[in-house]
């Protein structure tokens, strides 16, 4: 009976994780929550891991035809120097560009945010930091489309996404503030976004294959951890689809209310 409740309680993570991370309220600040309400001590950094690469994979499916046009684009205008296949190229760049403060900031802190930042009372005032930067641009509307975006807007939203390595501070939610902020359009800031995700995320995942392969305890947790990986994968996928039409409907209020609720709730009782 206590491997089965060990089994839910890693499914449940990762139903979350997964539905959490392409939604702007905090993938990391939900599971430190949980963690928490589980009383669970998830030791090394395999399982944050996997469930996230669960996320990449479900971002890569259902932008995989924004990333073949851009590589193919990329390619041809390495190779030929095709005028039209110009503002893909620069697109890529901006990306590369946009991903370079996380990793260096990222490398700088990560031991304070891991010990001294994942604690359930930081998660609960960087919600509500989370809602309040949401509340800000609910009503924007932006007039930048891919073709306009400049290396002062990547590096904005590079920094923005740098500092959603907090706990509690929601990356898409941060990366789409700044984009928003910044006068790229919705469905420009939402593609940049998560185009953007996918380079730090894949990053992450490539330095730290040797973590997961010496960690003493992903043999004994191998199953729970299979289980949270395919659950992040589904809940990712369709949170993310459900989420693109949030965004059309410029609803990200509802969003910010969820956050100044959780964040207070957090405060308050945990």
């Amino acid at each position: 009976m206590t491997e089965l409740w060990t089994l839910i309680k890693y499914l449940i993570l990762g139903l979350f994780q997964g539905f959490t991370e392409p939604i702007p309220i905090s993938s990391s600040g939900h599971i430190v929550i949980l963690k928490n309400l589980f009383d669970l001590e998830i030791k090394g950094l395999s399982f944050e891991i996997l469930v996230n690469f669960g996320s990449l994979i479900a971002v890569l499916l259902i932008f995989r035809h924004d990333i073949i046009r851009l590589v193919k684009n990329g390619v041809i205008y390495i190779t030929k120097r095709d005028e039209k296949a110009k503002g893909d190229f620069q697109f890529i760049l901006f990306l590369i560009i946009a991903t370079i403060p996380t990793g260096i900031l990222g490398l700088l802190f990560e031991d304070i945010i891991s010990e001294t930042l994942s604690k359930p009372i930081v998660v609960g005032y960087t919600l509500l930091l989370t809602g309040a930067a949401l509340w800000v641009i609910r009503n924007l509307r932006g007039r930048k489309n891919d073709g306009d975006i400049r290396v002062k807007d990547a590096l904005i939203v590079g920094f923005a996404q740098a500092v959603a390595l907090v706990p509690g501070i929601s990356r898409s939610g941060a990366t789409i503030v700044a984009a928003m902020l910044v006068g790229m359009k919705q469905e420009t800031a939402l593609r940049f976004s998560f185009l953007l995700y996918i380079p730090v995320s894949l990053g992450i995942t490539m330095m730290s294959f040797t973590d997961i392969i010496t960690d003493p305890n992903f043999d004994a947790m191998a199953i729970p951890y299979l289980i949270a990986f395919m659950a992040s994968i589904v809940a990712s996928f369709y949170a993310l689809k459900w989420f693109i039409n949030v965004m059309a409907k410029g609803n990200l209020k509802y969003f910010a209310f969820y956050c100044f609720i959780v964040g207070i709730l957090v405060i308050l009782f945990i």
